[in-house]
Parts: structure tokens; sequence; C-alpha cells
């Protein structure tokens, strides 16, 4: 927990001492109230008292009442400004984090874990801070500031006093001890109850076809239900604590006034009268100081909880990303991607799943990548842009290894286009002319180049506002062939010096499909072009085709040296097509 407070700005820490300021002048306050009400006790038993002193002690405490409201007021909109300010840089420094991550890191964190740990952590660290600095530091000051003022008083109230302290001291102890596990379990139910979410809103059209929507909710009942029930034990447990020291606090005033009744009973009858201002003290005092605990006790109920959701948030915070910034923003040369004797093994698999892979992409060129499911293409053309780094040998872009680059650099000489098409909430024209690069943003007229180029302008002229007309979170509100050619147009708006088709294409009909390469051959002729794709129809023309079977290269030329050579590219080919077509093609 200390891990995070320390992640507290300067602004933040300094308003923590003007609570700590207010709170101190509050607790003196409190504390002057039961002298007050001792004068006003003797006054009243007094003979030759008046009204007006009595009135005038009695002014006093209403006046320290009010300066402690104040003092409350004041702390609450500080302490709430502290929560609020750190729990906005807590998420935004998450957020950056995770930006940061590659896919490797990516893969240690759920999804619906990450943003649970963005939102509900943050939130019980928030309430943490922002009770805390109110409670955390008035119950000590309160308990310590009124100990002191009663220590001595009389031996009999202090034993009294410093047992019902331990009673509390024990079932805070207690508390914790059965309440930390739950709590800790609470925020993995929560990760699971947002993962059964997600899953059911991302996947509904596959729940609805396979009439699956009683076992959809069965699954969110199982999970609602014990993150309920996890809950409700440890609400239920921090709820026997109120009664409980109701009846502690209730049980020291009456074993005060007892043990008061039979010491003035003994008392000469000078003595009585200080004996019960005293005795009014000192249970005033003492309830101050059971008061302090049952702040303390507050803190201790949310503590466990926010300690858990600080762990989670440093998990992120201190995971190292393990792509590094390189230094190098320009290359040697233009569009050119070179694979020297590249391996490449998942972190946790057992055997590599690239070996030995070596070829060069000169620009202008197209290099196309086949072969069967799992062979690895998609990532090896991953290795380019460094959503993961090889294992062993170089990969190198523009003469340059791409380790070398800083990734803004890298980023900007590449158009990427991943396999599954992501859009973003916005419009046609926010879309297409998403993102930063080294050159100017898109033009309107290159927007609209790039969309005709996508064979988009078919679709995206006949909506409504056509290059303003909106699109829902994930594209949902299009369909995959539209998603899949407008993520090709912004790709094409980019007019980087290497294209990446992470089988783009395979969403598209034949005729779209043969008409946009068609269209982007002649746009793209100076780029750079890495092509990954199941049908042989989307590469025959490629100037290098390379075949990969279980992560080795088995192949690698034109369409016909290909058909005449490798074994792999030929039963590809013949699957697909006939022998009339690929000879005539």
């Amino acid at each position: 927990m200390l891990k995070i407070l320390k992640r507290m700005d300067k602004k933040s820490i300094g308003l923590v001492l003007v609570c700590l300021v207010f709170v101190v002048f509050q607790v003196w306050l409190d504390l002057k109230l039961p002298d007050y009400m001792s004068s006003i006790t003797k006054l009243v038993q007094t003979e030759g008292s008046t009204m007006g002193e009595i009135l005038e002690q009695g002014a006093y405490m209403l006046l320290c009442a009010f300066g402690s409201l104040t003092a409350a007021i004041i702390t609450g909109f500080f302490a709430s400004y502290v929560g609020s300010n750190f729990s906005k840089n807590l998420r935004r420094d998450v957020f950056y984090q995770v930006e940061s991550f590659g896919m490797e890191e990516l893969k240690k964190f759920s999804t619906s874990s990450l943003i649970t740990r963005t939102t509900n952590d943050v939130t019980q660290i928030q309430m943490l801070v922002a009770m805390g600095l109110q409670l955390t530091m008035k119950a000590p000051i309160t308990a310590v500031w009124a100990i002191s003022k009663i220590a001595g008083k009389n031996f009999e109230w202090t034993v009294l006093t410093g047992g019902a302290v331990l009673v509390v001291i024990m079932l805070i102890s207690i508390l914790i001890a059965i309440t930390l596990p739950k709590n800790r379990k609470i925020q993995t139910l929560t990760d699971n109850l947002n993962r059964v979410t997600r899953e059911n809103l991302k996947g509904i059209r596959v729940v609805r076809a396979f009439n699956a929507e009683e076992y959809q909710k069965e699954k969110f009942n199982d999970a609602n239900e014990e993150l309920t029930k996890t809950n409700l034990f440890v609400h239920r447990m921090s709820g026997l604590m109120s009664p409980i020291m109701q009846f502690v606090m209730s049980g020291i005033s009456l074993g005060i006034y007892i043990i008061g009744a039979y010491l003035i009973n003994a008392a000469a009858l000078p003595d009585r009268l200080g004996l019960f201002s005293d005795m009014v003290v000192f249970s005033s005092y003492s309830m101050q100081v059971i008061m302090a605990f049952m702040m303390l006790i507050m803190i201790f109920i949310m503590l466990p909880r926010a300690q858990v959701s600080a762990k989670r948030i440093l998990e992120v915070l201190e995971t190292e990303a393990h792509i590094k910034d390189g230094t190098v923003t320009k290359g040697k040369s233009k569009g050119t991607v070179e694979f020297r004797n590249v391996s490449f093994q998942y972190p946790d698999a057992d055997e590599p799943i690239l070996e030995h892979i070596s070829f060069t992409a000169e620009q202008g060129q197209t290099i196309a990548f086949i072969g069967s499911t799992g062979s690895g293409k998609s990532t090896l053309i991953n290795l380019v842009p460094r959503f993961y780094d090889v294992t062993e040998g170089e990969v190198l872009v523009d003469g340059v290894n791409v380790k070398d680059y800083t990734l803004e650099a890298l980023h900007n000489k590449l158009g990427y286009i991943p396999q599954k098409a992501v859009l973003f909430r916005g419009t046609v024209e926010s879309n297409v002319t998403y993102g930063k690069t080294d050159k100017e943003k898109p033009t309107e007229t290159k927007m609209q180049e790039a969309i005709r180029v996508a064979q988009a302008s078919e679709f995206v002229e006949k909506l409504p506002e056509t290059y303003q007309a909106p699109i829902a979170q994930g594209g949902t509100n299009v369909s995959g062939g539209q998603k899949q050619r407008l993520a090709i147009a912004r790709a094409i708006a980019r007019d980087p010096e290497i294209y990446i088709f992470d089988d783009s294409f395979s969403a598209l009909d034949y005729k779209t499909d043969f008409v946009l390469r068609k269209e982007l051959k002649e746009y793209t002729k100076d780029a750079t072009t890495l092509i990954v794709a199941q049908r042989i129809g989307t590469i025959k023309n490629a100037d290098k085709i390379i075949v990969l079977e279980e992560g080795k290269m088995v192949g690698c030329g034109t369409h016909k040296e290909l058909m005449k050579n490798c074994q792999v590219y030929q039963e590809i080919a013949l699957s697909q097509l006939s022998k009339e077509e690929l000879e005539n093609g």
C-alpha cells in the first residue's frame, strides 16, 4: 500500500499536511468540550453561581462544536480532492503502462482483469485515501490526546478504559484475520464477473444462434452468486462490529458510573463534587478514546480490500515491458525488409514456432506468405512491427535492426492491416485518418482517395452522412467486409513505406478482392507489400511467395516456380483451383 501512496504528487502531499493541521485543530476543539462540561457541572452544584457564568461556558461549548464542524468540512473537502486527484493519476499511470506493453505482457493479464484494475481497484484506493485522511489521522491523535488527558485521574477508571481498548484491539485483529482472505477473493471474483459479461456481449450473435441464452444466464448467475456471497460474508462480519462497539461504549459508560458511585459514596463530603466532575469528564474522554478506535475499525474494514487492489495495480505498474525503445529514427535505405536467420519461440512454448527464416523484400516488391493453419505466417509478419522480438536472428527494416528503432519511427514506416479488422467509435473520417505519423494529417482528398482505392466508396457514399457517418464501437454497425475495407483505407491514408496485410482480404468477395488488389498494386507501386493470405488467387502475382510449413520455410519463389518445385504449395493450390485455372490464371 505504501508503494502506491508514494506515487502521490507534491500538490496532494501539501494538501495532506493541510488536512493534518485541520484534524489537529478539530481534535483540540473536540477535547475542549469535556472541560467546559466539567466547569458547567461544578457551577451547577456550587452555591453562588450565576446563570450568566453557566451560559458563558455553554457558549464556549457551542463555539467549539461549530469550529469542529467547520474543520471537519474543510478536511473532508481537501481529502476528497486528494483522493480524486490521486485516483485520476493512478488510472492514467495504469493506462499508459498498458499502452507500453507488448503482446507478451498483455497475455499475462486478461482484458477483464485490466479493466477491473483500472476501475474498481483504483476506486477502492480512492475511497481509502479520502476516508483515511479524515479518520486515519484523527483516530490516533484523538486516542493519544484523550488518554493523556485522563491518565492518572483515577486508577479504577483507567484500568476499565484500558480493558475496553484491549477488547476493541482484539476484535479488530480477529476481523482482519477473517476478512482479509475474502477481500483478496472479491477482486478475483469481480474479474470473473467482468469476463463472463464481456464474453456474453461480444459473442451475443453466437449465443443466440446456438440457443445458449440459458447456459449464459447460468454462467452469469454462478459468477454473480459467488461474488455476492463473498461480499455478504465480508459486510456481515464488518456489520457485527457496530453493535459490539456500541455494547463496549455503553458498558464502559456504565462501568465508569458504577465505579464512580462507589467512589463518591466512600469519599468525604468536600471531595464528592470533585469526584463527580472527574467522572463526567472521564466518561466523555473515554468515549472519545473508544470513538477513535471505532474510526480505526472503519479504516481496517476498507484496508484489506484496498491492499489487495494496491497489489493488483502494482503488478501492472511494475511489469517491465520486454519491447524496449531504440534510438534510431532513420533507416539506411527505403522500403526494404530483411529476415536474417530468424527463429521465434513464444515465452511459454516448448518449441519454436519459426525456425531459420531468411528472405529480403526490396522496395516496390510484393512478398506473400502462405501455409497451413498454425504454420507461423501471422507470427512472422508480427515480428516486423515488433509486436514480439525475435528469439534468434535479426529483422531489418531499411537496413536497420528493428530493435534499434524508436517504436514511433518504426511504426511510421508501416501500414498494418490486422487479420481481424478493428474500428473505433467515431466517424468514417476519424477511422480512416486515425493515428499519427511523421507526415501531415491526411487531407480530405487523401482520405477520399484511400477509401476509393480500398473499394469502400461504393458503400460510404451511400451512407446518409457519407464520410461523417457514425461508426459504432468495434464497427458493429457495418458488415465484416466493410470493416475490412475501411481498415485497408486507414493504412493507405498513412502513405507508408511498407504495407503489412495479415490475411486482410479474407472477408472480401472474389470480385472486390481482385479489383482492390489491382488498384492497390498501382497505387502502392513504390511501397513494399507483405501479404499473408489463404487464397492462391490473392498472391499469384506476388514477386515472391514464401511457403511455410510447421514454422520452416519450405519454398520461395514466384507462383510458376513453386508450382514446379514445391509440393506443399502445389497441394494448397490444387485444393483451391483446378489445373486449368492455375495455368490460365
